[in-house]
């Protein structure tokens, strides 16, 4: 018997879904690689002008106060990445972690009694308005405009979906350790 007969159509069935399935991986493993991350907070923060360096540059300067465990704020990550790749050049964006006690004397400063919550500094370090809560990234977007034109802020003050901060955690914070880590925690010895 000759065995050059021609492959069965089932034969060339299994080849072909066995070379789609093959293709189809690989575009899905090239696709997936291929997409860009959404930033975390951590990355952002990492990534953030320091406070000190931010009240004295000159530049003018969107103030984000925010905590790691704030769902608002780690939705609006990538919208904050998107407007400092946008705006970096010309405003300064500083992140303080709410859970620091370190910024505690800024958040009595600047009355933050919920997260996300922005303060929109001028290049010399004086507040001409905040925003408290989720934000649309083109209200974010039209008061960088203004803040970079030295123009009044179309949306001075608003107000979205925000997490609200707990005081009694807050004065604990005051009067316990140094430590960022501690959370309010006291050593009782």
């Amino acid at each position: 018997m000759a065995e050059n007969a021609a492959p069965s159509p089932q034969r060339i069935r299994n080849l072909v879904i066995a070379l789609a399935a093959i293709a189809l991986t690989v575009a899905v493993f090239l696709g997936l690689r291929s997409q860009s991350a959404t930033p975390s907070l951590a990355t952002l923060a990492a990534q953030a002008v320091p406070y000190e360096v931010a009240q004295t540059n000159g530049k003018p300067t969107l103030l984000e106060f925010y905590a790691d465990w704030c769902t608002t704020c780690q939705a609006m990550a990538a919208e904050m990445a998107d407007l400092k790749a946008t705006y970096g050049e010309q405003v300064n964006f500083v992140m303080l972690n709410v859970d620091n006690n370190k910024w505690l004397p800024e958040m009595v400063q600047y009355r933050v009694d919920g997260i996300p919550h922005w303060v929109y500094l001028d290049p010399q370090a004086d507040p001409v308005g905040s925003a408290i809560g989720e934000q649309p990234r083109v209200i974010l977007a039209e008061n960088l405009e203004a803040l970079v034109a030295a123009q009044p802020l179309p949306h001075q003050q608003t107000w979205g979906r925000a997490s609200d901060l707990d005081r009694e955690l807050l004065s604990r914070q005051t009067s316990g350790s140094d430590d960022p880590r501690a959370h309010g925690s006291q050593v009782v010895n």
